[in-house]
């Protein structure tokens, strides 16, 4: 009777504070923390459930008033209560919880040390953990061995990091207490192109977990500090497969020409298909004109991705020569994702034949993101970026959406006119993507934002 008497004078106390405003005809206001009875809840709970519904609930409502009351309840005995502290605080948008997160990556349950690092990372990347309860936690946060998939995910040009964030991250990443939560303060300095972490991310490479290399691979991949690619050329010879063929990739993105020899040597003579996958995308990468003669070979390769790789490095070697053998093979490639490459290849030689096709690609579920990541290539060059305006005004919202997000990376001055007219665009996913790109080229050169309307 007496917790029925409690939770009933909790709720008479909440009806009360929002109905009052009510009944005078004025928007209610949230409660004042010290009378907030979730912040009451999250407090004195009598069991771990009730605090943790209370973290919840406060996670929901996102006061930022109560932001305090959720960081002291880190010290909650309850790990699930803490969890869903971390939770809650992941969607505030407010630099007041990056305390709080950071001290969560130092707790002593891994799987909430996981979900502080998510929710830090972000905090500037807007791919908050979802909230919910714990259940949450062993159905999405682990990841099967050996199943590793290439994330692409980094905050936008011109987000600034607080350094802090950055070294609690590099902090967990070395944390031997979990490995997933290593794995994930990976990942996440890749996110956020965190160049100060470098040496720690090289030395996580080199980690005797697979699962922990490869996503140290991948974010010096997003970092591009070529610096890093000599530190990992020992690792071509990794005895792990996946490690390998991520070792190959990441040192060709780094553009380390030193390891050609060694690529080429493993494309030519490895027994495994994927060493020769990984070798030839290293390859591309790098685009070094002594790989055009293997190029244009391998453009004929029973192998789908050796094909599609090959394009690729015809496209950087830019080796005018190659762009008849480049169409004679896209006069009989059947595979959409392979045709998309040599398109792009021929595009990048000069051909303007295929720049409708491409375009028209950025629409698809399959093949979006790629030729989203081949126009911005293409779109360095600032003579490429006038011809990609027209198909902003295509009928396919895809369409528009990606070709924001290749100005948001590519886009220059001449950009913010034509991104404009999707300032009222019917879908509001492109209009919300067009004011993204506008905000990447302003940060990124410097420009003025327009005076707010009076």
């Amino acid at each position: 009777m007496k917790h029925s008497s409690w939770f009933t004078g909790l709720f008479l106390l909440a009806l009360t504070s929002g109905s009052v405003p009510a009944l005078r005809g004025q928007a209610s206001k949230p409660p004042k923390p010290e009378n907030n009875s979730s912040v009451i809840l999250l407090k004195e709970g009598h069991s771990d459930g009730v605090r943790a519904k209370a973290a919840h609930d406060l996670g929901r409502d996102a006061n930022p008033s109560t932001i305090p009351a959720l960081g002291a309840a880190l010290s909650d005995p309850s790990a699930k209560v803490r969890r869903e502290v971390v939770l809650a605080l992941g969607q505030f948008h407010q630099a007041e919880v990056l305390p709080p997160l950071m001290q969560a990556t130092k707790d002593q349950d891994g799987d909430l040390r996981v979900l502080a690092v998510q929710s830090l990372v972000g905090h500037y990347s807007g791919a908050t953990p979802n909230s919910g309860l714990t259940r949450f936690m062993k159905k999405n946060v682990q990841r099967v061995r050996g199943h590793f998939e290439v994330d692409n995910t980094r905050i936008d040009p011109g987000v600034t990091v607080d350094p802090a964030v950055t070294t609690a991250l590099a902090a967990t990443l070395k944390d031997t207490r979990s490995i997933q939560a290593a794995r994930e303060a990976a990942k996440g300095l890749g996110t956020l192109l965190a160049a100060p972490a470098l040496p720690d991310l090289i030395t996580a490479a080199h980690s005797s977990d697979a699962d922990l290399a490869r996503e140290a691979l991948n974010a010096l991949a997003k970092i591009k500090d070529r610096t890093a690619g000599p530190q990992l050329v020992d690792l071509l010879d990794s005895p792990n497969k996946d490690v390998k063929h991520d070792a190959c990739v990441t040192i060709g993105i780094l553009r380390t020409n030193a390891a050609l020899p060694k690529l080429q040597s493993i494309f030519e003579n490895a027994a495994d298909p994927k060493d020769k996958v990984g070798a030839v995308q290293g390859l591309a990468y790098l685009g070094d004109r002594v790989s055009v003669p293997l190029f244009t070979k391998a453009l004929w390769n029973e192998n789908k991705e050796i094909r599609q790789a090959a394009a690729e490095g015809l496209a950087r070697a830019a080796d005018p020569p190659s762009q008849g053998e480049l169409e004679k093979a896209l006069s009989v490639e059947k595979d959409a994702e392979v045709k998309l490459a040599m398109e792009f290849a021929l595009t990048a030689l000069g051909k303007q034949d295929y720049l409708s096709s491409m375009a028209s690609d950025l629409g698809s579920k399959t093949r979006g993101d790629v030729a989203r990541s081949y126009l911005t290539e293409l779109a360095r060059d600032p003579s490429f970026l006038p011809k990609l305006y027209p198909y902003l005004e295509s009928q396919d919202a895809g369409v528009r959406k990606r070709l924001c997000a290749v100005l948001m990376y590519s886009g220059d001055q001449s950009s913010l006119e034509p991104l404009d007219r999707l300032g009222h665009d019917p879908d509001g996913d492109v209009t919300a993507e067009a004011l993204r790109a506008k905000r990447a080229i302003r940060l990124r050169f410097g420009a003025q934002a327009p005076p707010a309307a009076p």
